[in-house]
């Protein structure tokens, strides 16, 4: 199959390890590009609720995905999150293409684009982590009932449902928090005269101008891979929200490798040992 050339891939906010994770159908998407840069744009594991006895195949095929960008020269920058804040320690780490830091600043076709994952403008997270990750937990909760209930649902010929995301949309404070959040990162990039501002953290996926009295700006957030199914694309200068939901060609991969597997298979034991390394390497219990 022949993959998509881009200059940049943005995602985040995959939540490796958790139930509400979509990994296979992140895998699906990573098999059909080969970027130039590939930007995890936080919480690409969750930490926060990291069990090992709870990390199935398709979340090892994420790991073996990126080991693969990785081994093959694309540069993936790993952006530390809320959820896998334990990386921040390890701001500067590399290995080969690979690295790890907690903000980001390219200059893209002549342009400045500035990274980061958005939970430091997070008031919760800030004064009251205790709460975020109560939160967390019933998020996580909550997506685990959707997923139960969106298999009778198709069952039964009605479709998927989204709780958390038809909460989310109707709450007006959680509306209100997505548009100050926006207002706030837009403002400090245009003051530090940054033409795109990239952000994940509220699942929120977006491309939109903002503008204030002192200047204008892009504001990019990749949104997530637990409802939304999204990442950002940019090529040929410029920037477009990738959907899963409107990808034919990756919804139908699992469909032509079904029963052909044997790469996976036989390479799943070494997966392990490496990841368990790597487990080790970061102090992760």
């Amino acid at each position: 199959m022949k993959k998509r050339k881009l200059d940049i891939a943005v995602i985040s906010d995959v939540h490796l390890g958790t139930y509400g994770c979509r990994a296979a159908e992140l895998h699906n998407y990573l098999k059909t590009i080969n970027p130039k840069i590939l930007i995890l744009n936080g919480d690409i594991i969750d930490i926060w609720q990291f069990k090992k006895r709870y990390f199935p195949k398709p979340h090892m095929k994420i790991i073996k995905q990126l080991m693969s960008y990785i081994t093959s020269g694309t540069k993936v920058y790993y952006i530390t999150g809320n959820h896998d804040e334990m990386l921040r320690k390890f701001k500067g780490f590399r290995l080969g293409s690979f690295e790890i830091v907690n903000k980001l600043v390219l200059d893209i076709d002549g342009k400045k684009g500035w990274f980061f994952h958005g939970d430091v403008f997070d008031v919760t997270m800030q004064h009251s982590k205790w709460l975020a990750k109560l939160g967390s937990i019933g998020y996580d909760t909550l997506i685990s009932i959707n997923t139960a209930v969106n298999w009778t649902s198709n069952k039964l010929g009605y479709g998927k449902l989204s709780f958390s995301k038809k909460i989310k949309n109707s709450v007006k404070s959680a509306i209100k928090f997505i548009n100050n959040f926006e207002k706030i990162v837009s403002d400090i990039a245009i003051s530090q005269k940054y033409d795109y501002v990239v952000c994940g953290h509220i699942h929120q996926p977006e491309i939109k101008s903002i503008q204030n009295k002192n200047g204008l700006t892009t504001y990019l957030n990749s949104g997530d891979w637990i409802e939304n199914l999204t990442s950002l694309e940019y090529h040929n200068k410029t920037w477009a929200l990738y959907e899963y939901e409107k990808d034919e060609i990756a919804q139908n991969i699992h469909k032509k490798t079904n029963g052909n597997d044997s790469e996976f298979i036989n390479a799943e034991n070494s997966n392990h040992k490496i990841f368990e390394e790597l487990l080790k390497e970061f102090n992760i219990n």
